[in-house]
């Protein structure tokens, strides 16, 4: 599909979509090099790259980021994972890595926005162990009560929950450090947690506008300081080295390390359920 496609044509895309606005998750697809976006999404990532010219690799920083903590969570035994907020499904994703890792490996991923849910229940068609359903983060039951989620989820084992590029789109009148809890109490103690999440601390004169442009989407975004964020893990054990830079966290084997790794401007962490 080339990036003038009309993507509303598409036999997977809901013809109630509303293309005019941009979506958070088809602006991410757009930085990581995706054909799955509409021409205001690509106007959007574009003002965004000529204000803040590392965003693509930011992206493709966050998405690192996901790959090392589903293969970190797979080499501790667990088998189950649950993306939300997963996006349009691009390289790399949450069931490539951890299949590839281990075919028995099970996904469910959640987001909200349409686009992004026909388009993964399109690629992921005859896959039988990944599903995909379309809940808001904030309605726990719906997220872990759907039939899809049931099908492929046992709770009352160890599970990794992946809230990636998600939680600073949850304004704080919402609560996101609530909302988490209420899924560590469905979660299995040896459960995992993990996060990326955008901060102001790493290049805070970039943090303003970038805040602002993302008020013309339908997810305004909050940045957080990493005081903030290690606050989402009230009651799971923070897996060394705790709330970094994306870099930072369990860099492969042979990476040099970042000299600036705070250009970078999101917390990525990982926690245990105990």
């Amino acid at each position: 599909m080339t990036e003038s496609a009309d993507l509303a044509s598409g036999d997977w895309a809901s013809g109630d979509l509303d293309a005019e606005r941009p979506s958070a998750a088809r602006v991410y697809d757009f930085y990581l090099g995706g054909s799955h976006n509409f021409p205001a999404d690509r106007e959007m990532a574009r003002r965004a790259i000529e204000m803040w010219p590392e965003l693509p690799q930011i992206m493709q920083a966050n998405r690192a980021f996901l790959r090392r903590a589903v293969t970190y969570l797979l080499d501790r035994g667990i088998r189950q994972f649950l993306d939300i907020g997963s996006g349009i499904p691009t390289v790399g994703n949450v069931h490539e890595v951890a299949q590839a890792g281990a075919p028995d490996a099970r996904v469910v991923y959640v987001d909200i926005d349409p686009v992004a849910v026909a388009h993964s229940r399109a690629i992921l068609a005859g896959n039988d162990r990944t599903e995909v359903i379309q809940a808001d983060l904030r309605d726990v039951d719906a997220v872990l009560g759907d039939p899809r989620t049931t099908r492929l989820l046992d709770l009352s084992e160890p599970v990794g929950v992946l809230m990636v590029a998600l939680l600073h789109f949850v304004p704080p009148e919402a609560d996101p450090a609530a909302i988490i809890q209420r899924y560590r109490a469905r979660m299995a103690p040896g459960s995992y947690l993990a996060v990326s999440h955008a901060t102001h601390e790493g290049e805070p004169d970039q943090a303003g506008p970038h805040t602002a442009l993302y008020q013309r989407t339908g997810t305004p975004m909050t940045m957080r300081s990493r005081a903030e964020v290690t606050a989402l893990f009230t009651g799971f054990e923070l897996v060394e080295p705790g709330v970094v830079f994306f870099p930072q966290w369990r860099p492969d084997p042979g990476t040099d390390p970042d000299d600036r790794p705070e250009r970078f401007t999101g917390f990525v962490a990982v926690g245990r359920r105990e």
